[in-house]
């Protein structure tokens, strides 16, 4: 039998990724990865040009060669044929956006722009725009705009308008300079297709933009900079496409980037967390999605619109056409793991470490896994890059109570994994007191596939099984399933989403289950949390932002 294949490009952090798909099986054919050369520049750009505090930007160049390393990679090790390919699926961090011209080029491509901070693109932990952010919410509040309550009552400093919005104030010459502003997903999809097009996904969740009421009016964004009042119709698209549809075809130049055929489905842009939902099998509501890696984002299909304090925000056809989509999310999870391990680990750690022949991550989980919950007499807050929700606030930071002379490093490292446990149940909480009730919950991203320990104590805190997604791949899955459904049936692929995830989506068997002894303890360290939590949080204490305004300050 002759056997179709559709393939899932997903864009993270510090890599992307292409996973070959056998749509009649759903079989996970070929993966390859790409590291970006780039990486994150938060510090320097490629020139030296110094960034300043919280800034986070990206080389477009990476994107381009995640097509050109990984989609031939796959071809290769699979030996299928490019017409065996019927349609490709892309999804992308977000908010992730670029300034650029008509043409698609990208500003910091030019050499007046290379050494300009702003021309270049500003990844979802960008947060340099916090002051725009607090600005944006203020006269929205100010003005009554609707909007807001659709995002939780704040816009966050990682979505788009802030981030145009200090283009605006830091540099005016980049602003009036870029013919467009657009998120990394739909540029890369531009450059497959040769078409500009703008997903409503990305739109929905990061730009404010509404199915019905489509983007704020322009005397809103006057109200936020003269320069900004035509924002929409100069710089963005008031057309956009759903996801789920084609966005175009494969064009003669990125078949001789790809090595794909000219001429196959491309779909629309989405984003990778959106997109995971049908990969592990979601298709209706009550069942929420970690998707657990550097970040966190949570990920709720609903029947109706209701508000939510602290949500990321609230999409119809967001996600699954026919459903209105929920996002929350934790702006530090993977990283704050990883932050500790390479600045607060004794060398003594690392030898013991080297002497097993494994990393310290490792390590410090065996450690961390021979102690019972509440042994450390420690609670941490899980802010070390902000909170995303439910305080939607980047200026708040990490901290760590409890702490003594005989706080052993793997005590701290346990304290850390379950503050990100209990913010996943503030957010779940949050949604339930608000009438979008979460029934059942699923995990997805590197740390759910391998990591039993921290998933044990998320089920323990949360105090629900969780079921892991069955591909270590999740976004790049359903990226490739919605390849599937650009390309329709009659080609090989899938008329809806329903379709494709009755064939691809996977779940593991293993599931973890709440043991009753530890979310008893959890139950009371969790009341400790929330206290912590709503002070510092809430402006009982505004400590945390005094602390990063003296930094500021300091540092100039």
């Amino acid at each position: 039998m002759m056997h179709n294949y559709t393939i899932g490009v997903d864009f993270g952090t510090l890599s992307g990724r292409a996973v070959l798909v056998d749509t009649t099986t759903g079989e996970e054919v070929a993966v390859a990865v790409h590291e970006y050369s780039h990486g994150v520049m938060d510090e320097k750009l490629p020139d030296g040009t110094p960034l300043g505090v919280d800034w986070a930007l990206q080389h477009p160049q990476d994107y381009l060669d995640v097509f050109r390393v990984t989609v031939p990679m796959v071809m290769k090790m699979s030996m299928v044929t490019p017409d065996q390919v019927v349609g490709v699926g892309i999804d992308f961090t977000a908010c992730t956006v670029l300034p650029v011209k008509a043409d698609g080029t990208p500003l910091c491509f030019l050499d007046e722009f290379r050494s300009r901070p702003n021309a270049w693109i500003k990844l979802w932990k960008h947060h340099a725009a916090q002051d725009e952010a607090n600005r944006l919410n203020t006269i929205a509040e100010q003005r009554k705009e609707k909007f807001l309550k659709r995002y939780g009552g704040k816009i966050s400093s990682e979505w788009m308008i802030p981030k145009i919005w200090q283009t605006v104030n830091e540099d005016p010459g980049v602003y009036d300079a870029a013919d467009r502003f657009i998120e990394a997903a739909d540029w890369v999809v531009w450059q497959l297709t040769g078409r500009e097009t703008r997903n409503t996904c990305t739109a929905g969740y990061k730009a404010i933009w509404h199915k019905h009421d489509g983007y704020p009016s322009n005397e809103f964004f006057k109200a936020l900079h003269p320069r900004m009042e035509r924002l929409v119709d100069e710089k963005l698209l008031r057309t956009l496409m759903p996801v789920g549809t084609r966005a175009g075809s494969i064009t003669a130049a990125a078949a001789g980037l790809t090595g794909l055929r000219e001429g196959t489905a491309v779909a629309v842009a989405n984003v990778d967390a959106h997109v995971s939902i049908p990969a592990v099998g979601i298709t209706s509501p009550g069942k929420m999605l970690a998707i657990i890696g550097t970040s966190t984002c949570h990920m709720l299909l609903g029947d109706t619109e209701r508000e939510v304090p602290g949500m990321c925000g609230v999409v119809e056809d967001g996600i699954i056409e026919g459903f209105f989509g929920y996002e929350a999310g934790q702006s530090c999870v993977g990283d704050h793991f990883q932050w500790f391990v390479e600045n607060c680990t004794p060398a003594e750690y690392k030898a013991e470490a080297d002497a097993a022949g494994i990393d310290l991550h490792t390590l410090l989980t065996e450690k961390a896994a021979k102690l019972k919950p509440g042994e450390s007499g420690l609670v941490a807050l899980d802010w070390w890059n902000g909170n995303r929700s439910v305080l939607v606030d980047v200026d708040l930071t990490g901290m760590i109570a409890g702490m003594s002379l005989i706080t052993k490093p793997e005590e701290i490292y346990r304290a850390l994994i379950e503050a990100t446990a209990f913010g996943t149940r503030m957010i779940i909480e949050t949604f339930e007191e608000n009438g979008v009730p979460v029934n059942e919950f699923y995990a997805a991203g590197g740390i759910a596939e391998k990591n039993a320990f921290v998933m044990q104590i998320y089920a323990d805190v949360i105090k629900r099984e969780i079921r892991i997604s069955g591909s270590p791949q999740a976004p790049a899955l359903g990226s490739a399933m919605f390849g599937a459904v650009a390309a329709g049936k009659a080609d090989g692929g899938f008329d809806t989403i329903m379709d494709a995830a009755r064939v691809m989506a996977k779940v593991k068997e293993q599931t973890y289950r709440p043991i009753g002894e530890n979310t008893a303890i959890y139950d009371r360290l969790f009341a400790e949390y929330r206290i912590l939590h709503d002070y510092f949080g809430r402006g009982a204490n505004d400590v945390m932002k005094r602390l990063k305004a003296i930094r500021k300050e300091v540092k100039g």
